[in-house]
């Protein structure tokens, strides 16, 4: 299914099927001799049958069609090379296209931090078995075009500017359109849902740098907000601030469940609110507990940077209780 947002630019919907992120927003904008894409979908039948039935429809040339990818989850990313053609190009933030391939949820880093924090080893394995970025991903077999915040796209009517929003990922990055006053979001922003915000390696306080990033977002002109994900947006302030308020919450539920007694961050995530249809923990989904568990370490990192929480170590563990 695919729709005409504005001149020259459409939202193709793309199912992500037994998935609570419902659906993938990518976006096509028609110039005078080529196309762009903005994000793909993952790589499985379900997503290429979609984007194939709609870019069939719309007239495009994958010949004359180029890529921008805001993040590299397995959503955004993972369709692009079977998508892409020799005479594309993808454009990706530099940060995180010297990321792909080499950073892996089974990697030993993810291993080391989720049994520091109390993810139990087996539960651990299976997670990961089950993880999108294991069961969808795809060879890259092309180079990304290395973008920084400020560079510049130019397509059709359509003058876009990169815009480093890091947070839900590393190198996260958005579009903006000065002139039409459009923001193209990705998992940035999100309406009826909000981004989740975990632990990467090597990347130092995430939750602080997505805050950050809401801020920067905040003094922007914005008309129209395309995001990733479910419905678009017109009042991004708005959403900010729910967000906003969001996080605040949810680290304020991680202090009342630490006063309560030290624990691990796997310990305090079934304390947290999570919006998911489960009566209990114990009936999350393995791969849904990975992500609950990311993000509370994501929140637990950003409590100890504050000197909210103190961490201590015991038998390999990090429990955390809270400062005096």
């Amino acid at each position: 299914m695919h729709e005409e947002i504005l001149p020259d630019l459409y939202r193709i919907d793309i199912p992500l099927p037994r998935n609570p992120l419902k659906a993938l927003n990518s976006y096509l904008i028609r110039g005078k001799d080529r196309f762009l894409i903005i994000d793909t979908g993952m790589n499985r039948e379900e997503c290429r049958s979609a984007m194939f039935d709609s870019l069939e429809k719309l007239g495009v040339d994958l010949n004359r069609t180029d890529f921008y990818i805001t993040h590299i989850h397995v959503d955004h990313l993972g369709q692009a090379a079977t998508l892409a053609t020799k005479t594309s190009k993808v454009y990706f933030n530099e940060t995180e296209a010297k990321m792909v391939g080499h950073i892996k949820p089974s990697d030993e880093d993810y291993e080391t931090t989720y049994f520091s924090h109390g993810f139990p080893k087996e539960e651990f394995k299976l997670a990961i078995a089950a993880h999108p970025s294991v069961r969808y991903k795809s060879d890259i077999n092309f180079d990304f075009t290395p973008m920084k915040d400020g560079d510049t796209i130019d397509i059709g009517s359509y003058s876009f500017q990169c815009i480093s929003t890091p947070g839900h990922t590393p190198g996260h990055m958005c579009l903006y359109e000065a002139s039409k006053k459009i923001l193209v979001a990705g998992d940035h922003i999100l309406f009826d849902i909000t981004p989740n915000i975990v632990w990467w390696p090597k990347f130092e306080n995430p939750l602080k740098r997505y805050l950050e990033s809401l801020k920067k977002i905040d003094s922007f002109d914005i008309a129209l907000l395309l995001p990733g994900h479910r419905r678009l947006l017109k009042n991004h302030h708005k959403r900010i601030q729910e967000l906003q308020e969001h996080h605040q919450s949810r680290l304020n539920e991680i202090l009342t469940t630490l006063n309560e007694g030290a624990k691990t961050a796997y310990q305090v995530a079934p304390h947290i609110t999570w919006d998911l249809d489960c009566e209990s923990w114990e009936e999350f989904p393995l791969i849904q507990k990975w992500f609950a568990v990311n993000e509370t370490i994501a929140h637990v990192l950003y409590l100890e940077a504050e000197g909210s929480i103190l961490p201590e170590r015991r038998n390999g563990q990090i429990f955390y209780t809270p400062a005096k």
